[in-house]
């Protein structure tokens, strides 16, 4: 009998090995034979989960977004006590991806934002998971500070994040340069929001 293939947790699996590639050589790197191989499986394999290499892309993107926003959401589940102040530092911290741990991620992540400069496809994603990125931080921010534009702290502190993304990766900033960077400006946040 042959045996039954889970479709979506293959669909999984090669979209692991797209990020594997993507963080050692860039998007550039990323073909559907090294998929293939990388994930273990035959590129026929490849070839019937995704009809051509921008739906597979478009997969891996969605794939590392919901990794990025199930670990934000568990670190607000994780500790339901904390201020939304505390949490909404958590939270950014989370985004920016600026751990050790974190920085195979941060480098794909960023990899792929540049392809969706000249992908509309991965631009739209990139667009659907910045939008839930920032109402979420909007939402933390009014119940933090009571601001009248939460919606605009929000957006400036999702491109901080970003920037210090890219600042951490090209060794511009340490990342305990970084988290201070943020750090103070959320501690000026809080204290507009008080004035």
């Amino acid at each position: 009998m042959p045996r039954q293939v889970d479709h979506e947790s293959r669909r999984r699996q090669i979209a692991d090995a797209v990020c594997q590639l993507a963080d050692e050589s860039g998007l550039e790197g990323v073909t559907l034979r090294d998929v293939a191989a990388r994930a273990e499986v035959s590129m026929g394999a490849v070839q019937r989960c995704f009809r051509t290499k921008e739906e597979m892309l478009v997969f891996a993107l969605t794939h590392i977004g919901e990794r990025i926003t199930t670990r934000v959401t568990a670190q607000l589940v994780a500790s339901p006590a904390q201020s939304a102040r505390t949490t909404l530092g958590h939270a950014a911290t989370e985004i920016a991806l600026l751990r050790e741990g974190q920085r195979a991620e941060a480098r794909v992540w960023l990899a792929f934002v540049a392809q969706a400069a000249v992908t509309p496809r991965l631009a739209g994603i990139l667009r659907a998971s910045y939008a839930e990125l920032q109402a979420l931080c909007s939402r933390l921010i009014d119940e933090a500070t009571g601001t009248a534009a939460p919606e605009h702290a929000a957006r400036a502190l999702l491109a901080l994040a970003d920037g210090l993304t890219t600042h951490v990766l090209i060794g511009h900033l340490s990342p305990e340069e970084a988290l201070d960077v943020l750090d103070g400006h959320l501690t000026r946040l809080w204290g507009e929001a008080t004035t």
